[in-house]
């Protein structure tokens, strides 16, 4: 790749190293430059610019970023749609993050224009929270780099080791001075952390607090369907020869480890029971504060065996005392992972009310190969990644419901749809849920969109990082559809008229990225018959 300053009229076809604005248009970092763009630079003064031009044997960052991210996504994982050299991972499922730190350190050593970030190995994480960022650091990589990134991500990926719905026997111990109180607050806290797994099989026994009282309630537990078989004991275990360890020996289990490297959550014991895991509990783990037992009962639960070799593992970062830059759950908190950074919840909304005044029929149900207009629109939306599909109904609502039957979609009802654009946007705007961070604006005659363009779309959407606004080009024309970030909500309510949102783009022109699909799909939109032709006549033909 070559980097560096190149006279103006010398740029077409490179990438803009950094962001230009000239009067009436900012040129954002990473653009291809047009022949468009060249004039429309010049005539705003530039003279020189400082561009990157790929060799032969480059990848572009998205397409870099992207074969790297599918490489490295394992069982669970789901890969976004990459943009500005960035492809991030989410977890499709609740679990434990599982990966090589070895293979993610030769990732990161294959080439410096290469790197991946992740969360821990076997950190605890909800659906859809990001777990893996892959990015390409220039504009490009070597294809060769490319090429080693993927064989090695193939090798050990990352992946969701998912939480397993086990039977769950527990025992709780007494002696003569435990007070009913205390065995409630045990029980009440190991179901929560329960319950935060999935976990509702749960087998509750009280029993005396000798050996073989704990070897009864295990061995019948175990002969129940018990699963996982967790002791929460009326005293500490500091011994191997303690009740606990003793009661599972007597049983005709076996010890694997007494004690752990983590703080709080000491004095824990591991064994088993035959093929049935066994876990002594630590006395903290009445508390809901995050404690050792919480790191060995979630790879449990998912599925993961843990060998004594594990436990002495996990000294490095088990110092788990609260401090001021960490501070713990306190009672009544649910048990939970940490939020992390989670995939934007976007919402389509599909515009599906007008008149068709233009058109001097119905568009919307005009059958293109044998398929109405408004459902080849709508089946793209749902087979893109967005979390919902809202389809705004007005002029013959049930016709239009009737053409969409059997899709995942849920429909809002405008009835001033005569009075234009707006009232659409509006009612759609309205239906979302508090949880929905975008709105993807879509028109309802938009015949040759594709799933694939909406996902680039929601790819380059990130609020955080002032990309709040998303709209699509071709040929440095913008089309549809438009992806607005919630902060844009309150404005569209108040939009008027048959125009739509369009100012609003003028309004917030700093917000906005432009993405070039590629394609004409985003400036296609059938308004008259001889439009309407011209698209069935180009279907024939394929």
């Amino acid at each position: 790749m070559k980097f560096g300053p190149v006279p103006i009229d010398a740029a077409e076809g490179t990438l803009l190293a950094h962001s230009v604005a000239v009067p009436g248009a900012v040129f954002k970092k990473g653009r291809r430059l047009s022949r468009a763009d060249i004039a429309a630079l010049a005539a705003g003064g530039v003279a020189t610019i400082i561009v990157a031009r790929l060799d032969a044997d480059d990848v572009h960052e998205d397409e870099a970023a992207g074969r790297i991210a599918r490489a490295v996504a394992g069982d669970g994982v789901r890969v976004a749609a990459p943009f500005t050299g960035r492809a991030n991972l989410y977890a499709e499922r609740a679990g434990l993050v599982r990966l090589d730190r070895c293979v993610i350190a030769a990732l990161n050593s294959i080439d410096e224009a290469i790197t991946i970030a992740t969360l821990g190995a076997d950190e605890r994480v909800e659906p859809g929270q990001m777990i893996a960022t892959v990015k390409l650091i220039p504009f490009a990589a070597q294809d060769a780099s490319v090429a080693l990134a993927e064989a090695a991500a193939r090798a050990a990926p990352v992946a969701i080791a998912a939480f397993h719905n086990l039977h769950v026997g527990l025992v709780l111990t007494t002696l003569a001075g435990t007070k009913h109180t205390v065995l409630d607050k045990r029980h009440r806290a190991i179901d929560t952390r329960l319950a935060a797994l999935g976990l509702r099989d749960i087998t509750v026994v009280t029993t005396g607090h000798t050996a073989r009282d704990v070897a009864a309630a295990l061995r019948d537990l175990q002969a129940k369907g018990a699963e996982l078989l967790l002791v929460f004991a009326a005293s500490a275990i500091i011994d191997r020869g303690d009740i606990i360890p003793q009661g599972l020996v007597a049983a005709g289990g076996t010890i694997i480890r007494l004690g752990m490297p983590v703080d709080p959550g000491n004095l824990l014991l591991l064994g088993t029971l035959g093929p049935t895991p066994m876990v002594g509990i630590p006395s903290c783990a009445a508390s809901p504060k995050l404690n050792g037992f919480d790191w060995v009962l979630e790879r449990l639960v998912a599925g993961i065996a843990v060998t004594a070799a594990d436990i002495g593992a996990m000294g490095v970062g088990g110092l788990l005392k609260e401090i001021p830059t960490r501070p713990q759950p306190r009672e009544g908190d649910a048990q939970a992972a940490a939020p992390g950074r989670q995939a934007p919840r976007i919402a389509g909304v599909v515009l599906a009310a007008g008149r068709s005044t233009r058109m001097g029929s119905f568009k919307l149900l005009e059958p293109v190969a044998g398929v109405p207009l408004v459902r080849r629109t709508v089946e793209a939306l749902t087979a893109s990644s967005l979390d919902e599909v809202v389809v705004v109904t007005g002029n013959r609502g049930n016709d239009v419901r009737a053409a969409l039957a059997g899709l995942d979609v849920r429909f809002v009802d405008n009835p001033a749809f005569a009075d234009g654009i707006s009232t659409s946007v509006k009612a759609g705007i309205a239906a979302l849920g508090p949880d929905t961070d975008g709105a993807l604006i879509a028109l309802a005659d938009m015949p040759d969109i594709e799933a694939s363009h909406i996902d680039r779309i929601i790819a380059a959407f990130a609020p955080g990082d002032a990309r709040t606004i998303v709209v699509p080009t071709r040929h440095s024309k913008r089309g549809n559809p438009v992806l607005w970030a919630r902060v844009h909500f309150a404005d569209m309510a108040g939009v008027t008229g048959d125009t739509g949102a369009k100012h609003l783009l003028g309004v917030h022109a700093d917000t906005v990225t432009e993405v070039d699909l590629g394609s004409d799909a985003v400036l296609t939109d059938i308004d008259t018959p001889e439009a309407l032709a011209a698209l069935r006549a180009r279907h024939r033909e394929s």
